[in-house]
């Protein structure tokens, strides 16, 4: 496996492999041939008719020579394809897929722009994990693009390893809100239309691109004092930025969407000590007005419905689950799907730092309960891999959080948040594998005699008995 180099903001630069596809986990999907550095997105949407208009300006590098350009697209026309400004005259779409055919090879090495023009009816996209991908609110968009949904509304190189900025120009109706990654640079309005523009520099898999639109209004969420220093981190909060933080929710709902997210800035405290930094300049909690079967993330915003708004645990602790993802999931983000525990394992395990941080049950006593529910399910899953029906298995999440409450018993406090900080920092905006992963682990408590990551981590990823509490 090879590896290209990424440019982050910063002037930092981080070595992000080459994965190997198409990954057996989304078939179709993804093409390692090039990479694509940056999606310039430009949509006009009508609420009322959901229909798109869309405009992509994409910029790529080509890894081998290419005859035929793939991208993911599915439920779209495809109207008009330019490559480097001249049109081209033969591309077709079939499944999920768009195939463009240069008049000449793209020769390997070469940076090349493609300027595609589509439009339709978006629609959400059926696979072994329901339906994802842009979907239709009672008064509304929402977008879910987790793992595959990218595609149901712009062409794009859709895979987790195949990282990119992105830029949003959207124009919908004048009284609907858009959110979308990143920082909002603009909004103007002319006559009953609305255009807002969104900027996302930090490097982004496409399925975590999303676009919100409804009737919301947008305030601040007030930060409240600091709890007492959290017992498992030991860095240094002095001089530590306050996170912008923000809820857009309608109107109606907007003082219960406040009280729900009272501690979300306390959360965000405890999380950079244990995690490091936050890594993206703020963080958006939108609210939609139809009741959702889960909240999901997205990069530097998540989505929750009207039912997940109350103070219990089972709410809060999806809060939580969902504010590290930023960290574990986006920030990170695995370079093939087999090792999604490296995102839902340790937002599992963020909810129980966090239940320990805010004094109500320690991690221990989580890790207890989750052992007991698994010895009591079927043990026939590879958390490390455990196939594309079961990738969001509950099993995946709790068994993946206890091999790193695992990896917390065998090292200590210091040395496993130290590890956590190193990890988040080393691969900051890049992908990352299980086996970077141990490699670093093992770097950061190397001076325990005779410690080594993969003794303590292989029996929960990689067998299918259950491993002893640790």
């Amino acid at each position: 496996m090879t590896a290209h180099q990424e440019h982050v903001p910063g002037g930092q630069r981080t070595a992000v492999p080459r994965s190997p596809l198409p990954d057996p986990y989304t078939p179709g999907h993804g093409s390692a041939d090039y990479g694509v550095s940056r999606y310039e997105l430009y949509l006009d949407y009508r609420v009322s008719t959901n229909r798109l208009s869309g405009h992509a300006a994409i910029t790529a590098r080509s890894h081998v020579e290419l005859a035929t350009i793939t991208l993911n697209l599915a439920g779209l026309r495809v109207l008009k394809v330019q490559l480097d400004g001249q049109r081209v005259h033969k591309f077709s779409q079939r499944g999920h897929q768009l195939f463009i055919v240069p008049a000449r090879p793209v020769a390997a090495g070469s940076d090349f722009s493609l300027d595609i023009r589509y439009e339709g009816t978006p629609g959400p996209l059926r696979g072994n994990w329901g339906e994802v991908g842009w979907e239709e609110l009672t008064d509304g968009v929402l977008v879910a693009g987790q793992p595959t949904g990218a595609p149901s509304w712009f062409p794009c190189n859709d895979h987790p390893s195949q990282k990119a900025s992105f830029g949003y120009t959207i124009t919908t109706e004048a009284n609907y809100r858009v959110v979308c990654n990143g920082v909002l640079v603009s909004r103007h309005a002319k006559a009953s239309r609305e255009t807002w523009v969104f900027e996302q520099s930090e490097p982004m898999a496409t399925y975590l691109a999303t676009v919100q639109i409804g009737r919301y209004d947008l305030l601040p969420l007030a930060f409240q004092p600091s709890f007492p220093a959290h017992r498992a981190g030991t860095a240094d909060d002095g001089g530590r930025r306050q996170v912008p933080q923000f809820v857009a929710a309608p109107r109606a709902l907007m003082a219960t969407a406040t009280a729900a997210l009272a501690r979300q800035g306390q959360m965000m405290e405890a999380f950079e000590t244990c995690f490091g930094p936050y890594p993206f300049a703020g963080y958006t909690v939108v609210v939609a007005d139809d009741a959702l079967e889960i909240p999901l993330e997205a990069q530097s915003l998540s989505v929750f419905g009207p039912n997940h708004l109350t103070q219990q645990w089972e709410d809060q602790r999806l809060i939580a689950h969902e504010l590290a993802h930023q960290w574990f999931g986006n920030s990170l983000t695995a370079t093939a799907w087999a090792d999604i525990w490296l995102h839902e394992g340790f937002a599992c395990y963020a909810e129980w730092i966090w239940s320990e941080a805010s004094g109500n049950t320690t991690a221990q006593q989580r890790a207890r309960a989750a052992w007991q529910l698994l010895a009591s399910q079927a043990q026939d899953l590879m958390v490390g891999d455990p196939s594309p029906e079961l990738m969001f298995d509950d099993r995946v999440y709790k068994r993946g959080a206890l091999a790193l409450h695992a990896l917390r018993r065998a090292t200590g406090d210091a040395l496993f948040f130290g590890l956590l900080r190193t990890w988040t920092d080393r691969y900051r905006f890049g992908g990352v594998s299980t086996a970077d992963f141990m490699d670093t682990a093992n770097q950061a408590c190397g001076e325990l005699p005779g410690f080594d990551a993969r003794t303590v981590l292989s029996p929960w990823l990689y067998q299918s008995a259950l491993p002893p509490l640790p």
